[in-house]
């Protein structure tokens, strides 16, 4: 059974170029994709609660080069925009929330990147195997309707057909699940931005009322 697998599966790669070159090419980018964003997230995966409470007792004593310190110690994304924060506090106090929200917005572009690739893949890829197998379909009725032949040859015929539609179908779903997967991912970091614009803003607030009253 694998063995026959096998073989309609190389028929398919061969003969169905027309399917199975675009899947593939999917294939090594699904991969591709998943690899990379795999790796970047891994690399900017930080674990915020101590550093939460170090930047709060920092900022409680208005001591912005060590805060600033801190959040290059810490690295990453997180680190990159906790800096920033700090930055802004220091020479935009009246704009800060506009200016954070920007310096977010950039590293969410960051964080999206080629996500898009993930879900167009899982969107075409299935239809593209469809594709193959009518095209493989019709050409087995043909090869019926002139060399004639009975029920085997038209169930091996839709057999191979199925192939491209099978082959499309496991490329979409690796695309989905990992884009459903990155997509909370880069939520859990856009909610890490938020705490860290609830904890400036309370800093930024308070001052800016100290300077009315």
């Amino acid at each position: 059974m694998e063995s026959k697998f096998f073989t309609f599966f190389m028929e398919f790669m061969l003969k169905d170029w027309f399917a199975s070159i675009p899947i593939t090419v999917c294939s090594v980018l699904n991969l591709a994709v998943i690899l990379e964003r795999y790796l970047y997230y891994q690399k900017n995966r930080r674990d915020i609660s101590a550093f939460i409470h170090q930047l709060q007792h920092e900022l409680e004593l208005n001591q912005l080069q060590a805060a600033q310190a801190t959040c290059s110690r810490l690295g990453g994304v997180i680190g990159e925009v906790a800096e920033e924060g700090v930055r802004l506090m220091a020479e935009q106090k009246e704009d800060f929330s506009k200016a954070f929200e920007i310096t977010v917005g950039l590293v969410t572009r960051k964080l999206e990147k080629h996500l898009a690739i993930l879900g167009t893949i899982g969107a075409t890829a299935p239809f593209i195997g469809l594709f193959g197998t009518v095209v493989g379909v019709v050409f087995t009725l043909d090869q019926l309707g002139v060399g004639g032949g009975g029920t085997p040859v038209v169930v091996v015929g839709v057999a191979k057909a199925l192939i491209a539609t099978g082959y499309g179908l496991i490329v979409a779903i690796l695309a989905v699940v990992f884009n459903n997967v990155y997509t909370n991912t880069v939520k859990r970091f856009d909610d890490d931005f938020l705490l860290l614009k609830l904890l400036f803003m309370s800093f930024v607030g308070a001052e800016t009322k100290g300077h009315a009253n």
